[in-house]
């Protein structure tokens, strides 16, 4: 029986090859569906991670977020997990063709389960940009890939990422990039109190509301929530201001 669309392997001439990171990085994804773009980055330059720590980029795709996140911290352990057995080949090619082979692994899991084979409270840091749009609120992306990685209910989005909380260490961060649309839903998922919560908007111009919220979450903590003034991507013309410039091309961290 032949393999369905989104499980054949990919030909050379179905891919790009993409520089991230002002050029640290070079990336091997899909000329068509879902393509990792400046979210991946802004995401992994959110993770508070050291050197030596257990990082989990979890619905990872070729693995974009988890490599920015190791070429800004240099020592760090990245498992990249997605359902995609071609995507996660691609990962491994990714880690290996930028020097990460050593410290980055795959591991293939259906994040819509249980998930068994992933380890519980076993990571320091995870980071995931999962799939947001509410699948029963409009017209899905014809690529069936793009679907896979871009759409989901929020029932769905609320186990995903309680699923990101229970591999997560305790004292340790879940960081994920979202709409603010799906705020509550996160939080709820989370830390339904607030705390220990950190929301950064990012606002894509000056007077234009954000469009996506970078939130990190540390476990069991009691702080209370904070909303930080959040990054200012881009300038007059569309330049992106020299603070995401640090991040775009610098691999600088996202902080508050």
């Amino acid at each position: 029986m032949p393999l369905p669309p989104d499980q054949r392997p990919l030909d050379a001439a179905d891919l790009t090859d993409d520089a991230f990171l002002g050029g640290r990085l070079q990336v091997l994804q899909p000329r068509k569906g879902f393509r990792a773009g400046l979210d991946a980055v802004m995401l992994a330059a959110a993770v508070p991670a050291r050197p030596r720590q257990f990082a989990c980029d979890l619905g990872s795709g070729v693995g974009t977020a988890g490599l920015c996140l190791a070429a800004r911290v240099e020592g760090v352990h990245v498992m990249a997990v997605d359902i995609d057995a071609p995507m996660l080949e691609l990962a491994s090619r990714n880690a290996a063709r930028n020097g990460r082979a050593g410290t980055f692994a795959v591991m293939e899991a259906d994040l819509s389960g249980r998930a068994r084979n992933l380890p519980r409270q076993h990571f320091h840091h995870v980071l995931t940009n999962p799939p947001f749009h509410d699948e029963a609120s409009g017209t899905s992306a014809p690529e069936r890939r793009k679907a896979n990685a871009k759409e989901i209910g929020a029932d769905g989005l609320r186990h995903w990422l309680r699923l990101a909380r229970a591999i997560t260490r305790p004292g340790g961060t879940v960081t994920a990039i979202l709409p603010p649309g799906q705020l509550p839903v996160a939080l709820e998922a989370l830390s339904p109190h607030g705390r220990g919560v950190t929301v950064i908007p990012l606002w894509p111009r000056a007077g234009v509301p954000a469009k996506r919220l970078v939130l990190t979450v540390r476990t069991n903590a009691a702080a209370p929530l904070v909303m930080a003034p959040g990054l200012l991507l881009h300038g007059p013309g569309g330049k992106p201001t020299p603070e995401a410039e640090q991040i775009l091309r610098h691999a600088g961290p996202l902080s508050t």
